[in-house]
């Protein structure tokens, strides 16, 4: 029994110095600001993926048309993937939007939707810059002027900017909030310290040409997801040191949570099920570890129920993981503005150990349900 409590306790302290690295990689990612009177040069094109979205959908639309940027250097392309909904109509209520019918564009069954949306919708773009965003999303006036003024300064190839949950006071939304955020700011530390590499499609901007130098979306299209990671290894392989990150509260993109623990569960499946499908030994061995490290908490509950006197070490190395975690997501916590809901974060261990362990189960099994689809 003491073998476990051994190893359970080293991986706690392997734990804690990747909390420390990750605290050092977010410190380390420069902010951003616009340069005073800075006008953008470059053509833009959003593209919008859109799925049974009409209750989401207009926000989306109105913000992108709200944005602070030139309209002649501007184009919005909504691709309606076969919604059942009034998403279609909605889209095409808005004179300033273009909107594509993905079953025109596609025959006979694909496995990946969104990356043919995506790609149906970049094939028509005109800009030199393409952003994209999902249809539940909105952000801030200034959001495509920042992404504009970093590529203009630094000319990347690839744009990874930071997305949060407007969430409610629900335990489940709550729950999700913290996770989600926990995972930006490690998306930050990641590709700030070459760990591997992280990104969410619902706030990323790509050079269109790079884009087609790469092949789009092919060779990674028989996977249903994936559409940000993969294309991103992609883009890594072929130009690396490319990719940037930028860091400024002006570009949050914020996306509602799941409304409840069973779509909570599918979409974390949908994402763990990209792990793996592509070479990044790096980060394949920082997920691994972090699944072993919270793994390691079901050998610890059974030997301290057989053993009660062992309990003390498992609220030991339990605590050790909340300290942990905890001086790292402070500072990240700040920049999304919720340091308050850091005060439920010990409560929710339990929940975050038990979703880790089985996400990443399922993921690896790849068969989830999403958008009315179901996926293996």
């Amino acid at each position: 029994m003491m073998i476990v409590v051994y190893i359970s306790f080293v991986l706690a302290v392997l734990y804690t110095l990747l909390m420390i690295l990750y605290r050092i990689g977010w410190y380390s990612q420069e902010g951003f600001t616009l340069t005073p009177g800075y006008e953008p040069k470059t053509k833009i094109s959003v593209i919008v993926p859109a799925r049974n979205e009409e209750n989401h959908i207009s926000d989306c639309i109105e913000a992108l048309l709200a944005q602070d940027y030139p309209a002649d250097l501007l184009e919005i392309i909504v691709v309606d993937d076969h919604s059942t909904d009034r998403t279609a109509d909605i889209i095409q209520s808005f004179a300033d939007v273009r909107y594509v019918d993905l079953s025109r564009h596609i025959s006979g069954d694909i496995l990946s939707y969104k990356k043919q949306a995506l790609a149906t919708g970049i094939a028509l773009a005109q800009g030199e810059l393409i952003v994209t965003t999902d249809a539940d999303c909105t952000a801030g006036t200034q959001w495509l002027k920042h992404i504009a003024a970093i590529y203009e300064r630094d000319k990347p190839v690839m744009i990874v900017a930071p997305v949060d949950f407007a969430c409610g006071g629900s335990v489940v939304q709550l729950f999700q909030s913290l996770d989600f955020m926990s995972m930006q700011g490690i998306t930050v530390a990641t590709l700030r310290l070459k760990l591997g590499n992280m990104c969410n499609g619902a706030n990323l901007a790509f050079q269109h040409a790079a884009f087609d130098s790469v092949g789009g979306y092919s060779g990674v299209d028989h996977i249903a997801s994936g559409d940000d990671y993969l294309l991103m290894m992609k883009l890594n392989k072929a130009f690396p040191g490319a990719i940037s990150y930028l860091k400024s509260p002006e570009v949050i993109v914020y996306t509602p949570p799941q409304p409840d623990w069973k779509s909570f569960l599918q979409q974390r499946i949908r994402w763990a099920s990209k792990s793996g499908k592509y070479d990044d030994m790096k980060m394949t061995l920082v997920l691994s570890f972090v699944y072993l490290f919270n793994l390691s908490f079901i050998p610890m509950l059974i030997i301290s129920l057989l053993n009660p006197s062992l309990l003390v070490y498992l609220l030991c190395i339990f605590l050790i993981k909340v300290v942990a975690e905890l001086f790292y997501l402070y500072p990240v916590a700040g920049f999304f503005h919720k340091r308050v809901q850091l005060l439920l974060f010990p409560f929710l261990q339990p929940i975050h150990i038990g979703y880790i362990i089985i996400a990443g189960l399922m993921g690896f099994a790849g068969a989830y349900q999403w958008k009315g689809r179901q996926v293996k």
